[in-house]
């Protein structure tokens, strides 16, 4: 069975050896696809016991960890702790290749609102707003990801994730969550408030030693 989008075919699959800036080094096989609902090249990552090619009757354990990462260009790039996606990302990719899974990197950075309004939202949360208010200041919903395209052609996954609206979108697309994951917190000076806001008002599961309101 192949494990891709239903309304999608794969474009390309290729290895890649992946490493990162504290060592730790894995292997995935990289797939692109055409005809993903949104349009935009998003990538899927086979992680451990998926980082082979796809193809019928390959004999995996029914259940994968996936990972729906939204790209962060100032994270996942060039560290910064404004945010905890860099760090999210670095634990996704051990994990899942521990477990055997995806890694899904999804174009929508800002939380789908693009590269230089999530740049404007952090000079309107320099002036005292939070990330989500923000964003609404920008004109646009506190969070505009959309994971249609993140629904694989299985029906169950194990999910990493501290979101419930991730695990809410993918159960309307028809994948069960059989388990949900939660990622760790990494918490800093830089982003205590930017966490703060996630678990108060986006409801991620964060176990904070202090949310302000």
């Amino acid at each position: 069975m192949s494990e891709t989008p239903p309304a999608a075919t794969v474009r390309t699959q290729v290895t890649v050896p992946l490493r990162f800036p504290d060592g730790y080094a894995t292997t995935a096989r990289v797939f692109s696809f055409r005809g993903l609902a949104d349009g935009r090249e998003h990538l899927a990552f086979g992680l451990g016991d998926r980082a082979g090619p796809l193809g019928r009757g390959a004999a995996r354990p029914a259940l994968p960890l996936v990972r729906a990462h939204s790209e962060c260009l100032t994270g996942d790039v060039f560290g910064s702790q404004r945010c905890d996606c860099g760090p999210q990302l670095r634990e996704a990719v051990e994990r899942i290749a521990a477990a055997g899974g995806y890694l899904l990197y999804l174009r929508q950075e800002g939380r789908g609102i693009g590269l230089y309004a999530k740049l404007d939202a952090y000079a309107l949360q320099d002036a005292g707003l939070d990330t989500y208010e923000a964003n609404l200041a920008l004109g646009h919903r506190p969070d505009e990801r959309d994971y249609t395209v993140a629904a694989l052609g299985v029906d169950r996954v194990a999910l990493l994730s501290n979101n419930p609206d991730k695990a809410a979108q993918l159960g309307r697309l028809g994948v069960a969550v059989a388990a949900r994951v939660a990622t760790g917190v990494y918490l800093s000076p830089a982003n205590a408030g930017y966490l703060a806001a996630k678990a108060g008002r986006g409801d991620h599961a964060l176990d904070l030693p202090l949310v302000r309101d």
